[in-house]
């Protein structure tokens, strides 16, 4: 991808899973790349991944729920760098809270809200006036397919979180376009990480399993390295001028 060796990035949430994925795809591409998670073992494996690629991530141990930890995790980053080229808001999931809309209590809005969305804002509130001070920046924030056309393993709280990522997208893309900066969104299917998978088998029957991947086009659910290319692409000068848009990373699962 062009223009970015030697540029810095920053992803919450990226200890494993698509996160770790990502980080490594840009480490792999020539950034500085800061990731962060609340969980330390991760980071630390994450590490040891990396560098057993001959690549160095360098770790934040922060809990996106928490706004004070997420807005030093980025300051921290930018402070050993020099500069802040790009944002991943990775932070994510759906909690295992329940699936049906009845069954989700005001804690389970809560939490995943504070998680996906509030996490986002704060990170983002942190790494714009840093973009803004170098005269450009990326801002990838992740969505997902169940923020667009509803899902099949997460409950609405979860929906409604990620379509209001793709909103706050389109809206920080129209304020800070002016300042270089361009803010984009994700929007992934299922994606068969080891926490997914598991959701995946809890909450479809083998048989309803195999209907969905056949009616996907492509046949098959999304891996985390197609997530990470997606991203490495919005990163990169080859996306220049694209912003304020919903990418559906699905297969053709469902289109629009």
């Amino acid at each position: 991808m062009r223009g970015l060796r030697g540029k810095t990035a920053f992803l919450t949430g990226a200890g494993g899973g698509i996160g770790r994925a990502t980080a490594i795809r840009l480490a792999q591409e020539g950034m500085q790349v800061w990731i962060s998670d609340r969980d330390g073992n991760v980071l630390e494996d994450a590490v040891a991944e990396a560098a057993s690629l001959g690549l160095a991530l360098h770790a934040i141990q922060a809990d996106s729920t928490r706004e004070s930890e997420v807005r030093d995790a980025v300051q921290a980053a930018f402070d050993a760098s020099g500069r802040l080229d790009l944002l991943v808001n990775n932070a994510g999931g759906s909690l295992h809270t329940p699936y049906r809309f009845m069954d989700e209590s005001d804690d389970d809005w809560a939490r995943v809200m504070n998680l996906n969305l509030m996490g986002a804002v704060w990170a983002c509130r942190a790494a714009l006036p840093l973009m803004q001070r170098g005269g450009a920046g990326r801002i990838v924030n992740y969505g997902s397919k169940a923020g667009r056309f509803g899902s099949f393993i997460a409950g609405p709280n979860y929906a409604a979180a990620k379509g209001a990522m793709a909103a706050l997208t389109r809206q920080l893309a129209m304020e800070y376009g002016p300042s270089g900066i361009t803010v984009n969104c994700i929007c992934p299917g299922v994606v068969l990480t080891p926490r997914t998978s598991g959701l995946w088998a809890e909450r479809r029957t083998p048989e309803e399993r195999e209907r969905i991947v056949s009616e996907i086009p492509l046949r098959r659910h999304a891996g985390v390295d197609d997530i990470a290319g997606a991203v490495a692409f919005l990163a990169s000068d080859d996306a220049a001028f694209i912003t304020g848009i919903s990418l559906d990373i699905n297969g053709g699962q469902a289109m629009a």
